[in-house]
C-alpha cells in the first residue's frame, strides 16, 4: 500500500531523473551514462527502503556514525553505499568495512586505514580522489589541490586493496558552477592520461547537476531535490 511519503519520493525522484536525462541529452550523452547517487543524510532508513522500491540502488552518506547504522539496517537491500563526506583518519578503516565507494579521499594518511578496512571486509574498495576547486590561496573545505593530485593517485594505486576509480569535486560556495566544473574537466583530462581506467567523475548536486553533466559528470549526488529540506540535526 502506497503512503504519502512514498508518493512524494516517487514524484521528486521522477523529476530529478528528468533533469538528468535533459542535461545528458543537451550534452549529447546518454542518460544511462549518468548514475544518480541519492544522499540520505539525516533522513531515516525507512526512506532508503522506499527509494530502493523506486529503483534507487546508489545511496550516499557523509557522516560515519549515521552511515554505518543505516547500512546495517538496510543490509538486506541490494544497494551500493557511497561515503561522500569529509573523512576523519581515525574513522577511515571503519568506513571501509561497509562502504562500497569512498568518494572523499583527499590525503595520503587515509589510504593505509582504508586499505586495512577493505582487507578486513575481504573486498576491494573503490575510491575517488576529491579534488579542490577552490581558488588558489583560499582555505580549502576538503579536497586535494590539483597540483598534488598526481602524487596522491600514485600513492593510492600502491595499495592492492584500493581501486582508483576517478575523481570527485564540489563547486566552491558562491562560485559559478559552470566555470568550476569546466576547470574540473580540464583537471580530469590530465588525470586520465595517467590513469585511463579511472573514468568516474562524481560532481553536481541538487542545484548544479546540469552544469556538472555538461562537463562530463558520470555520477551526481542529489539529496534535497529528492528528499526535501533536511530535518534539524539531533
Amino acid at each position: 500500500m502506497s503512503t504519502p511519503r512514498a508518493e512524494q519520493l516517487r514524484a521528486t525522484l521522477a523529476a530529478t531523473r528528468e533533469r538528468i536525462a535533459g542535461a545528458a541529452s543537451a550534452a549529447d550523452r546518454a542518460p544511462e551514462d549518468v548514475t544518480l547517487v541519492v544522499v540520505t543524510k539525516f533522513f531515516p532508513a525507512s526512506d532508503v527502503r522506499l527509494l530502493a522500491d523506486l529503483g534507487v540502488d546508489h545511496v550516499g552518506e557523509n557522516r560515519h556514525q549515521e552511515a554505518e547504522a543505516k547500512a546495517a539496517e538496510c543490509a538486506d537491500l541490494d544497494l551500493h553505499w557511497h561515503f561522500v563526506g569529509g573523512l576523519q583518519t581515525n574513522k577511515a578503516a571503519a568506513v571501509a568495512r561497509y562502504a562500497d565507494v569512498v568518494e572523499s579521499v583527499d590525503r595520503a594518511d587515509l589510504l593505509a586505514r582504508l586499505a586495512r578496512g577493505a582487507q578486513e571486509r575481504d573486498a576491494a574498495l573503490d575510491v575517488l580522489l576529491q579534488v579542490s576547486l577552490d581558488p588558489p590561496g583560499t582555505e580549502h573545505r576538503h579536497g586535494v589541490a590539483p597540483d598534488a593530485l598526481a602524487e596522491l593517485a600514485e600513492q593510492t594505486v600502491a595499495h592492492a586493496a584500493l581501486r582508483l576509480r576517478g575523481l570527485m569535486a564540489v563547486a566552491p560556495l558562491g562560485a559559478d558552477p559552470d566555470e568550476a566544473f569546466g576547470r574540473l574537466a580540464e583537471i580530469r583530462a590530465g588525470f586520465l592520461t595517467d590513469h585511463p581506467e579511472a573514468t568516474r567523475l562524481s560532481a553536481g548536486m541538487s542545484g548544479d547537476l546540469e552544469q556538472a553533466i555538461r562537463h562530463g559528470a558520470t555520477h551526481v549526488r542529489v539529496g534535497s531535490a529528492i528528499l526535501g529540506s533536511r530535518p534539524p540535526v539531533k
